[in-house]
């Protein structure tokens, strides 16, 4: 009778009929009084959301003293109620260490046991064997269970924000089982360790160790779950490892449409900063359930298309939409998800991203705050809280908010990155310097950089490759910069644009820290290497694929979204959120260095006075370069007259000049006012003026030059 039972309960389920599992359930359990019948029971109740009535269940007889399996289902019915403290009483603190280094030769023994061949032996051999396989299989068993307990303990000690306990414990679970996926999962997508940790840690589990019933199979078996634990490492470990691995699984197993393979390739385009290419990528994505619902209904609502995917994938799809300035389909995502799934974080993520992108700077710090209180271990939420504090140049409150994202996220370069640009905006090099040594560990796995020569010469002379982003070589080399540590410098700008090329990214996105090269290069006095990478600097910004205003020099905070690189970073100039440039000012600064290059080659002031009346055509009456590129350009063309003999009205020339620069400046005091009515006047001084001023000293120093040449 309870063979028949079993059978009908079973059918119950695989249909979908949950009140009727329950109830055939119930009596199989009243006949056999049996373990694994109440433990069938509570699983029935705990995956109809049913939690207290398999807890209830589960506390008759004392069954979690008894049962490996049910003091797991007990645990996790305790955490899905939010009773984490109750369920980390049930499970204890301590992991079974133990079972990490005999889990292995268990398995092995096993296998080997499976794949014998007996022929002719006994029967009461074959009895003992039989018993012998089925203990090994109850150890299988108990093996996995106490892989998930590991597992819940992880869920546990991350709510109380032991983050370390919590990453052992999800470490040993894979370890233990490599098949926990869940604990894997946890891992890679709260970054826990750095990208070499990553892949040390891939390296050392084994794999070798799963069990399938065909035993030819198992090698194939191990190596293809591999491959699907390397798509999820961080784009930044191994990106020869990582593409093989997609290439394979795409090709070899044909998965090349599968959403999480699409995903993992839309990350990668991602750090590429090929932003486009990605969107098209996660757009498919989205779309997807628009060609599988054949329905008029399902084809004809454009809602249901952005719904019922991973949660994955928001993210990702925000940043991207954010990233090329997509601000209508924000708007009408963010909408469609506030309708359809009010309850998930990612929905304030989503609307709080919309907001940014119109600069509505408040607005997108509340939607931020609420996503990242909805789900607290959320990374492109809290970095999106940040960012909207380095959007208004409040860098205390930026330190602090990236400050709680480094230490959520203790395996990601970005924020300790973020907290670098923040203090290299305040003007502490050093606090800069030693945050940006830490992204660069991080993001690399290189250690002990201890001083910027060291770091510089063997970054420069290194012919492997480095790995890790190059948007930290950048920053790096601004602080350098600023140190007048030019050479060093220099070094680290070349090497970022080869890193950039070898990992497959869309210069254009680069020309930032292409144009921070030329300068270090122009003050060292190497006027024609200069002038060649401004050149190419220009060709690049006009006619690279992606638009230069989404990768504008210190721009810092674009990569909120999915937490990773997605732009140039910064200039010469701080890296505060708020002076940025657009894609005019970008060009318009590039004619403005170039002219200032031609200038200090002598002989070529004609070439000079064209680059500098092309910098005042773009930049018009901007005050951050308009009344600089018009300044130079007056004094271009007083040399130029001295150099051909010409007669010119240079005090008409000086005095509209003057005007303009006026107006500029007045505008720009205008606008700062409208944005902040707190600040004081010394605080008033934008970093556009300082770049004013800043040039206008080096344009003074070159100009006397180019005046004493011609007398």
């Amino acid at each position: 009778m309870d063979k028949y039972l079993r059978t009908w309960r079973q059918d119950a389920l695989n249909k979908g009929q949950h009140d009727a599992a329950i109830y055939i359930g119930d009596k199989v359990l009243a006949l056999t009084n049996n373990d694994s019948d109440a433990f069938w029971l509570a699983q029935v109740h705990f995956g109809n959301n049913n939690f207290t009535r398999a807890l209830a269940l589960l506390s008759r007889k004392d069954l979690t003293s008894r049962s490996l399996s049910c003091r797991y289902l007990a645990a996790h019915c305790y955490i899905k109620q939010g009773k984490y403290e109750q369920g980390l009483d049930l499970l204890g603190e301590q992991n079974p260490t133990h079972l990490t280094t005999t889990s292995h030769n268990a398995r092995r023994k096993l296998a080997h046991v499976n794949g014998r061949a007996h022929r002719g032996k006994l029967l009461r051999e074959r009895i003992e064997l039989s018993e012998e396989r089925e203990r090994d299989r109850e150890s299988e068993k108990e093996l996995k269970f106490q892989a998930g307990m590991c597992y819940l303990r992880g869920l546990c000690f991350a709510k109380r924000n032991a983050l370390d306990r919590a990453r052992e414990c999800y470490k040993d679970a894979v370890r233990i089982d490599v098949q926990c996926f869940e604990a894997f999962d946890q891992l890679m997508k709260n970054s826990m360790m750095s990208p070499a940790e990553e892949l040390a840690f891939l390296e050392e589990l084994d794999f070798d160790s799963i069990r399938i019933e065909d035993s030819s199979m198992g090698q194939e078996a191990a190596h293809f779950t591999k491959l699907l634990y390397t798509t999820r490492l961080s784009k930044y470990s191994s990106p020869t490892t990582l593409a093989d691995a997609t290439e394979t699984l795409s090709t070899h197993y044909n998965l090349a449409s599968n959403p999480d393979l699409l995903m993992t390739r839309a990350e990668t385009l991602y750090t590429q900063c090929r932003f486009h290419d990605a969107l098209a990528i996660t757009t498919s994505i989205l779309n997807s359930q628009e060609h599988s619902d054949t329905s008029p209904e399902a084809s004809s609502s454009n809602s249901n298309a952005s719904l019922g995917h991973s949660p994955r994938l928001y993210p990702l799809h925000l940043a991207l939409l954010y990233e090329t300035g997509s601000h209508n389909t924000l708007f009408h995502l963010s909408h469609t998800l506030s309708t359809h799934a009010p309850h998930e974080s990612y929905t304030y993520l989503a609307i709080g991203t919309y907001y940014l992108s119109t600069l509505r700077i408040s607005e997108a710090r509340r939607f931020f705050s609420k996503a990242s209180l909805m789900e607290p271990h959320s990374a492109p939420a809290w970095i999106g809280f940040a960012h909207t504090f380095a959007a208004e140049g409040e860098h205390d409150q930026a330190i602090a908010a990236y400050s709680t994202a480094a230490r959520l996220f203790q395996g990601s370069h970005l924020p300790q990155l973020f907290l670098g640009m923040q203090h290299l905006a305040l003007n502490n090099m050093q606090l800069a310097w030693e945050y940006c040594i830490a992204a660069f560990e991080k993001s690399s796995g290189v250690i002990n950089a201890d001083s910027d020569q060291d770091l510089g010469t063997r970054i420069s002379n290194s012919s492997a490759q480095i790995g890790g982003d190059p948007l930290v070589l950048n920053e790096l080399g601004v602080i350098l910069y600023h140190q007048a540590n030019l050479p060093a410098a220099a070094k680290l700008f070349h090497k970022a644009l080869e890193l950039a090329s070898e990992l497959g990214c869309n210069m254009s996105a680069w020309v930032a820290t292409r144009a921070n090269l030329a300068h270090a290069l122009r003050r060292l006095g190497k006027f024609e290497q200069s002038l060649a990478e401004f050149d190419e600097c220009l060709r690049t910004a006009t006619g690279g694929a992606a638009t230069a205003a989404t990768h504008e020099p210190s721009r810092g905070m674009s990569a909120f979204a999915n937490l990773s690189i997605t732009g140039s970073g910064t200039s010469l100039l701080p890296s505060g959120a708020a002076s940025g440039y657009d894609e005019r000012n970008l060009i318009g600064s590039i004619h403005t260095s170039r002219g200032l290059v031609l200038l200090s080659l002598g002989k070529r002031t004609k070439e000079a006075v064209m680059a500098l009346h092309e910098a005042v055509r773009v930049l018009g009456g901007d005050a951050g370069g308009g009344g600089v590129a018009g300044t130079l350009l007056t004094r271009a063309m007083e040399f130029w007259a001295l150099e051909e003999g010409h007669d010119l009205d240079v005090e008409a020339m000086a005095d509209q000049d003057m005007q303009s620069r006026k107006a500029a400046r007045k505008s720009l005091a205008k606008g700062t006012s409208t944005r902040s009515g707190k600040k004081t006047a010394s605080e008033r001084i934008s970093n556009e003026e300082k770049v004013e001023r800043g040039m206008d000293e080096a344009a003074d120093e070159i100009l006397g030059a180019a005046l004493r040449s011609v007398g």
